[in-house]
């Protein structure tokens, strides 16, 4: 008896494993890339079914999402301005690629290298950069290109850093 219980939980164990595969494949499968999207135009995100490229949280809300896509159809999906930019800056093709925003003054998808950003955002990750088709003055503080943003992020200067938040809130 004592040489089967090994056996016995062995079995049991590769079952459990077993259950677990298949119960996940009956699951709706997470939707990290859409492909043929050759009129590159922002793909109708269905909520809790993308999932962001770059750090892999689920697209709860549209506010602050962004699509890449690449000149052959290829569309990324990211919950915020500052995970698009950590991914862009590895891409070959970023001047061919088209980057759609969510505006937070239009609630739609905007050209993202035209947009406006603001610094201070409540974002869905923190980096504080929300995408806007105007400049305004209800955000606080100045409001940024998309060159300055990707700057700003490369260097770290962003809400999710203590020292930087601190300095932008005044805090």
């Amino acid at each position: 008896m004592k040489k089967a219980l090994p056996f016995i939980t062995i079995i049991i164990v590769i079952a459990i494993i077993i259950g677990v595969f298949l119960s996940m494949s009956n699951q709706k499968q997470m939707v990290v890339i859409y492909e043929d999207n050759h009129e590159h135009k922002p793909v109708d995100i269905k909520l809790s079914h993308f999932q962001d490229t770059q750090c892999g949280m689920t697209i709860t809300k549209l506010k602050d999402s962004v699509q890449a896509i690449s000149p052959e159809g290829k569309t990324w999906f990211f919950d915020d301005m500052g995970c698009f930019a950590l991914w862009y800056k590895n891409i070959t093709f970023q001047k061919e690629a088209k980057v759609w925003a969510y505006s937070r003054d239009t609630n739609e998808y905007i050209d993202a290298k035209e947009a406006w950003y603001s610094k201070t955002d409540n974002t869905e990750m923190g980096y504080g950069f929300a995408a806007y088709k105007s400049k305004t003055n209800k955000v606080i503080g100045e409001m940024i290109s998309f060159d300055e943003m990707l700057v700003k992020m490369y260097r770290g200067e962003n809400m999710a850093n203590p020292q930087i938040r601190k300095k932008l809130l005044g805090k």
